[in-house]
């Protein structure tokens, strides 16, 4: 296992992310304990000494499981991250009463790492509102040793991080982002990272291989990779391409079953770096993979002053295209549930203004419209 250095301590560079354990028939509460004790076993077996839960995983049952397992195995021997779910607005006004819960559930006395969790558009007003009193709690627990290192987990764009760490940079140790090679620039990690390099805040990654998206690539685009390195699974590539971009203190992969977590550790045991033909190559197929599903907005703003509505169309198009090459999920909506009425894709009229000096030739007005039909379809 390679480890990797934090303020004295030794982690290992894979860490087991909790969000993602095997269950019974497909119900995301019902964690089978047999199979996650024996991966919990093998990791910690194998070296993993890192595991990442949360109040919301599983239906708050991740926690819990993962105390009961975790107690079979000497208190130092591991290190246990959680996180406050400010993601919920009715839990804002809890965080004495969650953070002492969480404690119980896992069976400790303090966490090794503890996260506000998903700083986002949609709650960094409330995060940053002192009536809340969530980050100066947290902050006393540190000092009375009940976390032992404080940081955020974030996918909000760069405004949101930018006020974030305005406001609380000087507080957090480390930061939690979804990071691999095709978000390097579809979800401008690459920005994110640098950002939070600027107030030496370590990197953690999550969402290494984008939900498993990243994991089995169409076959034309896994045979290219297959012809450089015929030797690399194609999940392999996402987990070398983290540790040849060196930036990451810590990956998370949210394994299910036990092949997994072998396979895993075993790419873990060694780094083998890519070259930089290699990571253009990468690259590449990150820019044809969302091209052929997004929209190809380049963001020169020129529709702005052309829209009655004052709508963001850069904003709400990069919206849409993160929409349309997830196949739905939690990313357009929680970001579009911060933004008032009159902002949002159906405030657009269909004037098409916009269209008549896009330089791309996007059907903008259509775009919105089919956003829109997509939201209402998975509400």
């Amino acid at each position: 296992m390679i480890y990797k250095d934090f303020k004295g301590k030794k982690l290992s560079a894979l860490g087991l992310g909790c969000m993602r354990l095997p269950v019974f028939n497909d119900e995301n509460a019902a964690i089978d304990e047999a199979a996650t004790a024996e991966m919990v076993d093998y990791a910690i077996n194998h070296g993993i000494n890192y595991f990442d839960t949360a109040w919301g995983y599983h239906m708050g049952n991740s926690e819990k499981v993962m105390g009961k397992l975790l107690a079979a195995y000497p208190r130092e021997s591991f290190f246990l991250a959680s996180k406050f779910p400010g993601y919920d607005p009715s839990n804002l006004d809890k965080v004495a009463e969650i953070f002492e819960e969480q404690l119980s559930r896992c069976g400790v006395e303090y966490f090794d790492f503890y996260m506000l969790h998903n700083v986002n558009e949609a709650n960094i007003d409330d995060y940053l509102n002192p009536k809340y009193g969530i980050v100066s709690y947290l902050q006393e627990q540190k000092a009375k040793g009940r976390i032992r290192h404080l940081g955020f987990s974030a996918h909000g764009d760069m405004t949101v991080m930018r006020r974030f760490l305005a406001a609380y940079g000087s507080d957090m140790e480390f930061c939690q982002l979804q990071i691999n090679w095709l978000d390097w620039d579809f979800q401008n990690a690459s920005e994110k990272v640098a950002l939070v390099q600027e107030y030496d805040i370590a990197v953690w990654v999550m969402e290494p291989l984008r939900g498993g998206k990243l994991a089995k690539l169409p076959e034309e685009y896994a045979a290219r990779l297959q012809a450089l390195r015929p030797e690399f699974s194609v999940p392999e590539w996402s987990f070398r391409y983290l540790q040849s971009l060196g930036c990451a203190v810590m990956t998370l992969s949210g394994m299910s079953d036990m092949q997994q977590l072998q396979e895993n550790i075993a790419i873990y045991a060694e780094e083998k770096l890519l070259t930089d033909a290699e990571l253009v190559v990468l690259y590449e197929l990150a820019a044809e993979m969302t091209a052929k599903k997004t929209l190809p907005c380049t963001a020169c703003r020129y529709c702005l002053e052309y829209c009655p509505q004052g709508l963001n169309i850069p904003r709400l198009i990069e919206l849409y295209n993160e929409h349309l090459f997830s196949g739905g999920g939690f990313m357009a909506p929680m970001v579009l549930s911060s933004f008032e009425d009159s902002q949002k894709p159906s405030a657009c009229i269909g004037c098409q203004s916009c269209e008549n000096v896009c330089p791309q030739q996007i059907k903008i007005a259509d775009a919105f419209a089919d956003f829109v039909e997509k939201l209402n379809q998975e509400q």
